[in-house]
């Protein structure tokens, strides 16, 4: 589905006539040719990030505007996964997991910022698509799913929901054959659901291949444990 290209530390997911929704940076939905996932260096800390992204994907020799996701993690550890009309690429890090006790006391407790410590980066990117047209509320649910599933996965690989700086995108053909949803029970939902697992799993270990994950917040370099409890009510 995705012609995948990588230069100058950028990769390039390419497909002609693409409808994206992003919840990166900057996102939303939109079409375009082309989206990225950008590796920073260690020690990043620009907040121009529109004038950054154009900077890097021109470095990079790609002239294809489009969503973009920023990353911490080497994209040699990136890792793509296929089934059925479903395509899936992700890079994943653990150093700044964001964790969600069950048992909360006080507070939120942060360990630092994730954008301001010459450290690497963690984070866990997906960008996935289908060959299918959706309406932006099925591509929205696709993108749920995605998120289901790369959450259910670093449960399982890492005892963490997520970092503090996650984000997928989900991409779908305008032209293709329409399919109407894309939920978890769906043949669209269930491949997405196998290609992000299948996917996370294989970028967390090639990065950790030789590095310990993290076993609490405590021992990350930085992260966040959400401590707060809310108030329920009955309606």
């Amino acid at each position: 589905m995705f012609e995948t290209t990588v230069r100058n530390d950028v990769l390039r997911l390419a497909r002609p006539e693409t409808r994206w929704l992003s919840s990166g940076w900057n996102g939303g939905f939109s079409d375009a040719n082309a989206a990225y996932n950008v590796s920073v260096p260690e020690g990043f800390q620009r907040t121009d990030l529109d004038a950054y992204i154009d900077e890097r994907r021109t470095e990079a020799g790609f002239d294809r505007s489009g969503p973009t996701l920023l990353t911490g993690v080497d994209l040699r550890h990136a890792r793509g996964a296929r089934y059925g009309s479903v395509e899936v690429v992700v890079t994943a890090g653990i150093s700044n997991p964001a964790a969600l006790p069950m048992t909360p006391s006080e507070e939120t407790k942060s360990r630092g910022n994730t954008w301001d410590v010459e450290s690497d980066v963690g984070t866990v990117n997906v960008i996935l698509g289908t060959t299918h047209a959706l309406d932006d509320g099925s591509l929205t649910t696709l993108l749920s799913v995605a998120v289901e599933a790369k959450t259910a996965t670093l449960l399982a690989e890492t005892g963490f929901p997520g970092t503090t700086t996650d984000a997928v995108i989900a991409a779908c053909d305008p032209n293709g054959e329409t399919e109407t949803f894309a939920g978890s029970g769906t043949q669209i939902g269930a491949a997405a659901r196998a290609c992000v697992r299948d996917a996370v799993r294989a970028s967390l270990r090639s990065r950790y291949a030789n590095r310990e994950l993290p076993s609490s917040v405590e021992d990350a370099e930085y992260g966040v444990t959400t401590e707060v409890q809310s108030e329920t009510f009955q309606l």
